[in-house]
């Protein structure tokens, strides 16, 4: 019975540590980081030309119009907050910095996962753009089902990638 114990506390651990991450990030960019900074506007700015930069590289003649970016003769993406990925960088850094592991590997592991993310999201605006030029069906089907999935299970992959290399409970699910 006490050896079960052992072995589940670590996921209450987790599990309380995670919520209480959450909480606080979210009261902190809800009255603090929206508010009173330009960190959306921030993040949606650099990935808009980030995003225009690989566009421009592929050949697409590619513009930005405030938070809309387009392709000539396309309707464009207009790029909302939920958009810019920081509740995804804040989800990602939640599962890593709640988990049982040496510090030292989060501080490196956090900013790349972050960079990691923040690549993937350019990559899908590049990809929705693209799309929007031959079907807007596509461009609304893929925005709302596939990347959905794929950026979420990104983000598992790289924390069970962290869990199973770095953290000191190893094998929940096995990552090779």
């Amino acid at each position: 019975m006490i050896t079960k114990f052992k072995e589940i506390l670590p996921i209450y651990r987790f599990l309380i540590s995670f919520a209480v991450l959450s909480i606080a990030w979210y009261v902190l960019y809800k009255f603090v980081l929206s508010p009173y900074t330009g960190i959306d506007m921030f993040v949606v700015d650099t990935t808009l030309h980030f995003s225009k930069s690989i566009l421009t590289s592929l050949g697409h003649n590619a513009f930005i119009e405030g938070r809309t970016i387009r392709i000539a003769g396309t309707g464009g993406l207009w790029v909302g907050d939920n958009c810019n990925a920081i509740s995804l960088f804040a989800l990602f850094s939640g599962f890593i910095l709640s988990f049982p592991g040496q510090l030292k590997s989060k501080y490196w592991f956090i900013p790349l996962g972050i960079l990691l993310i923040f690549l993937l999201n350019c990559l899908r605006m590049v990809i929705l753009a693209i799309l929007d030029v031959y079907s807007r069906d596509w461009t609304e089907f893929n925005h709302t089902y596939t990347f959905t999935i794929l950026i979420y299970g990104f983000i598992f992959f790289l924390w069970m990638f962290w869990v199973n290399k770095y953290s000191f409970i190893k094998n929940i699910v096995k990552v090779d």
